[in-house]
């Protein structure tokens, strides 16, 4: 009974962290949010910022492959 008290006091600490780190995690994406709504005020195309945050993650050899790829998608369809 004693090992059931002890897994059920784990649990608990590791749903409060959970809850915690949620808390957090929510107030750095409002945090992100007034970012972007600062930058939008500024005349920034959030749209394209987002784009560009996604490439800055990517290793360089991915993006070169996804640019090429791009590039092929494009002139099949016409648009380039």
């Amino acid at each position: 009974m004693a090992d059931a008290a002890v897994s059920n006091e784990q649990l608990r600490l590791f749903m409060e962290r959970i809850e915690r780190l949620d808390e957090e995690k929510k107030g750095i994406s409002d945090d992100i949010r007034d970012v972007f709504s600062e930058a939008k005020s500024q005349g920034y195309d959030t749209k394209i910022m987002r784009q560009i945050l996604k490439l800055r993650k990517m290793s360089n050899d991915d993006r070169q492959e996804m640019e090429a790829l791009l590039d092929v998608y494009k002139s099949a369809l016409g648009l380039a």
